[in-house]
């Protein structure tokens, strides 16, 4: 791999960017270039207070609740903007931790907003291969399971892990298809004191533009976290809508259930195509692409079907899965074409 991936923050997701390029209608085209669920939950009917009204404290009460329950914590939780507004906050937090300089290290490759967050504030970042790396930082970064590669690291590693780092953030977003795998369930309202686990709702729910997310830690970090947060910091329909998805278990489970077989459908696909599997989540499939994988995107962008390609990684390809029966269609139709690996004039 090359390139320094703190210094560049690109994100799936951009189809504006996709159809400047490329042409086409929002609705011609299917956007797999993210980890967001293509067969979302069944967005709740809003009442006028959820729209009308600044959120009330027993309803925020309740969503909280709701995420303890789902994600089996005893933990301190603060609902956000989405993961994102989390990530946001931690450099502030460790400027409040930390007098001078700031040892702050990342597991890489990965998620870039997190180095990217901490560059923006003047924090200098060194990246990682492994969480050992991390012992001995000041602030101490892993996404579990990590994107775009899929790597896991045990919760029993990230325990041990804490004790030797100021400050532990683990970025769970993609963590609900496995649960086992999560730091939630041994974290408490007092430990471990130093850290924090970032949680997702609009991924795993397809309910992205909600902007709902949740960060976990002991109640003083909480607290803290909370007042640099200020009032309303998650909406009225982000609420409503994570009080009832959050707590409907058997919608998560024939979710995760047909993930996993999705997973597996996709990957047959792409193997089939003489591409090598990188690794993924329930959520998204990375794929080593003979020949580089810009002309792959630009081949299947040619199709209406956008995909995401790294700057530090030229031959990885992420696909997201797609949804109904005709979106798989369409991208087995792609993957079988012979031109794949040409252009649109081809």
């Amino acid at each position: 791999m090359t390139g320094d991936q703190s210094e560049i923050r690109d994100h799936g997701g951009d189809l504006d960017r996709a159809r400047a390029a490329y042409g086409g209608a929002a609705g011609e085209w299917i956007d797999l270039s993210t980890g967001i669920n293509r067969l979302p939950y069944p967005m709740p009917a809003l009442g006028p207070a959820d729209l009308c009204a600044l959120p009330q404290r027993a309803a925020l009460d309740d969503l909280i609740a709701a995420a303890r329950d789902a994600y089996e914590t005893r933990a301190a939780i603060l609902p956000l903007a989405g993961a994102q507004a989390a990530i946001q906050l931690v450099p502030a937090l460790v400027r409040q931790r930390v007098a001078g300089a700031v040892d702050a290290r990342v597991v890489t490759p990965t998620y870039n907003e997190h180095a990217g967050a901490l560059t923006g504030a003047g924090i200098a970042v060194r990246p990682v291969a492994e969480p050992g790396d991390l012992a001995g930082a000041d602030v101490a970064v892993a996404v579990n399971p990590n994107n775009p590669d899929g790597r896991e690291y045990p919760p029993a590693e990230l325990i041990a892990l804490a004790k030797n780092v100021g400050l532990l953030v683990i970025d769970e977003s993609f963590a609900d298809a496995t649960p086992g795998l999560s730091l939630a369930p041994h974290l408490g309202e007092s430990g471990p004191e130093n850290t924090l686990v970032l949680r997702s709702f609009g991924k795993f729910y397809g309910l992205a533009g909600l902007r709902l997310g949740f960060v976990l830690g002991t109640a003083p970090l909480i607290a803290r976290l909370k007042s640099m947060a200020g009032p309303w910091a998650v909406s009225g329909p982000a609420i409503a809508a994570g009080r009832i998805a959050l707590r409907d278990a058997p919608w998560r489970a024939r979710s995760i259930a047909r993930l996993t077989e999705d997973c597996a459908r996709l990957d047959a696909l792409a193997i089939a195509r003489g591409w090598d599997l990188v690794g993924g989540t329930a959520l998204f499939r990375t794929y080593t692409i003979p020949g580089g994988a810009a002309s792959a995107q630009d081949a299947l962008a040619c199709r209406r079907i956008w995909s995401r390609v790294f700057p530090y990684a030229d031959d990885w390809l992420r696909l997201g899965l797609p949804g109904n029966e005709a979106e798989w269609r369409r991208l087995g139709e792609a993957l079988q074409t012979r031109t794949i690996y040409g252009t649109c004039c081809e």
